[in-house]
């Protein structure tokens, strides 16, 4: 064999490719190597424990057991709706779907709060508002107005005659104990705005 015969066989072809790695050469290929895992973040996890700690913190405090609280409006539907609302936190409810009626009921009952829609047939939620505040009974009860009648809720905030605090219709459950929360004394009982010392008001 001459030496151009030998130098074909030893060189490779013309545009060809290197030889391929050999099995040690590709498991240390940096490109065949799995990509590094993302490391854990020690301060997420102390930010989320802190956030449900800060979360019961923040729990919503709530009148006693067995706080009696009367229900007034001509809705069967509202009442029926803050009836259940009530009653799953262990309240004693009573209702009324007109003035009159709720004017003797809570003179007669003498509940620790009362939910009062402002448009009822008969004498309305104002006059009602006036006669309990007239009452030694029940001047001191703790009154929350209630109205999904845009009118109504703007003669509510001209004329405050009593009332501890409006909610408006339609509203959710977190709102209606958001609204007896602000009303609350150190031992968790609805105090009207004349009987709350301040330091016992929740901010809302």
């Amino acid at each position: 064999m001459g030496f151009f015969d030998l130098f074909k066989r030893i060189r490779p072809p013309a545009g060809g490719s290197a030889a391929a790695p050999t099995t040690e050469a590709r498991r240390t290929s940096p490109a065949t190597e799995p990509p590094a895992q993302p490391q854990a973040n020690a301060g997420d996890d102390e930010a989320a424990h802190g956030g449900v700690l800060e979360r019961r913190e923040r729990e919503r405090r709530n009148a006693r057991p067995g706080t009696r609280i009367l229900v007034v409006d001509d809705s069967p539907t509202i009442v029926a709706l803050l009836k259940r609302m009530l009653v799953q936190n262990h309240f004693e409810v009573l209702v009324a779907y007109d003035g009159e009626s709720a004017l003797e009921i809570a003179h007669r009952e003498r509940p620790d709060l009362i939910f009062l829609d402002i448009v009822l047939p008969g004498i309305d939620g104002f006059s009602a508002l006036r006669k309990l505040r007239r009452d030694e009974a029940t001047r001191d009860v703790p009154i929350i107005m209630i109205s999904g009648n845009a009118q109504a809720t703007e003669q509510f905030y001209v004329q405050r005659i009593g009332a501890d605090d409006f909610m408006k219709k339609p509203f959710s459950r977190a709102e209606v104990f958001s609204r007896i929360e602000h009303l609350l004394d150190e031992q968790g009982v609805p105090r009207h705005a004349s009987r709350r010392p301040e330091v016992a008001a929740t901010p809302r």
